[in-house]
């Protein structure tokens, strides 16, 4: 079936990578100097010849099958400033990649319209918001990770993945990572780890590799939407400990499948475990591999987004 062409952003790095594994042509906004969210087709991913980098002032010039906005700022400002009257109308699908923040419960999305398609990433994520007048849809999480890369746990330490950790607030847990470290042996990556003693950042091409050498991963997160890092990793066989919050609740089986729990005293006693016991941790993290492989593989992934692609412009 013919190829469509998305416009779209550059939002997640790492999502926008996974996305591009579906057959279609994504054009990706940039503008000079490439700030976050105009990074176009730029950083360490392995992007194929499907992804394009498009200049905002070449936008107008251009002819799209659908559009993809990601945040609220694209939805609100940059479809007006960027796009023509008749890019305008065409077909539209907002991929919100987080739950409400304002409150869990009573927050109307920023999109209520009956014409545009809103793709929430987690199951907990479209029953929290109010979705209002816009018909929703569901595509869950799909990763890919190299087959020659699998869990050895040789490293008697936690890792724990995060970018921006010391700067995102509560939600995502730097309180409970520094917590953790003051107890247990845990190492920090991802964009300015450094601010919290981290190693820093590492290529997302390289990511697996290296995490697959720690015992286990650590996601300190209170509130946010299903982190890739504990996709990928679980995809990997490292055996994850997390807490039971939005849709990890779904995800982690306690004491099957990894560890999951609201109680850090718990948690922590999971690790040392995890710790004390290679053995324990590999059968944990091989039983956490088996449900990503079910869940999140990115066969599944990219036939969803085909489908709602081709549903939403009709082809």
């Amino acid at each position: 079936m013919r190829r469509l062409k998305v416009l779209t952003w550059h939002t997640h790095g790492s999502y926008l990578y996974y996305l591009s594994q579906a057959p279609h042509d994504f054009f990706v906004l940039s503008k000079p100097g490439r700030p976050p969210g105009y990074g176009g087709r730029c950083g360490h991913m392995a992007w194929g010849d499907n992804v394009h980098d498009l200049p905002v002032a070449q936008v107008r010039g251009q002819e799209f099958d659908c559009i993809l906005f990601q945040d609220v700022h694209q939805w609100e400002k940059d479809q007006y400033a960027f796009l023509t009257p008749g890019q305008r109308a065409l077909p539209r699908i907002y991929l919100e990649h987080d739950p409400p923040r304002a409150h869990p419960t009573d927050t109307p999305h920023p999109v209520d319209d009956p014409n545009v398609l809103l793709v929430h990433v987690t199951p907990f994520n479209e029953l929290m918001w109010d979705n209002g007048r816009t018909p929703t849809t569901v595509i869950e999480h799909g990763v890919l990770v190299p087959e020659s890369v699998r869990y050895r746990g040789d490293i008697e330490r936690g890792l724990v993945i995060s970018n921006h950790l010391a700067r995102r607030g509560r939600r995502m847990g730097p309180d409970l990572f520094l917590r953790a470290r003051a107890e247990l042996p845990l190492d920090l990556v991802g964009m300015a780890a450094e601010e919290l003693g981290g190693i820093g950042d590492i290529p997302h091409a390289q990511l697996p590799a290296f995490a697959a050498h720690y015992r286990f991963l650590f996601s300190p997160i209170r509130y946010a939407s299903l982190s890739l890092a504990v996709i990928e990793a679980m995809m990997t066989g490292i055996p994850v400990v997390a807490f039971a919050t939005a849709e990890m609740a779904t995800v982690i089986e306690d004491g099957a499948n990894g560890y999951s729990d609201t109680r850090f005293e718990r948690l922590a006693e999971c690790m040392r475990e995890l710790l004390r016991s290679p053995s324990l941790a590999r059968d944990i993290g091989q039983a956490g591999r088996r449900r990503a492989q079910e869940r999140f593989s990115i066969e599944r992934f990219s036939a969803d987004w085909d489908a709602a692609l081709r549903q939403v412009t009709g082809s």
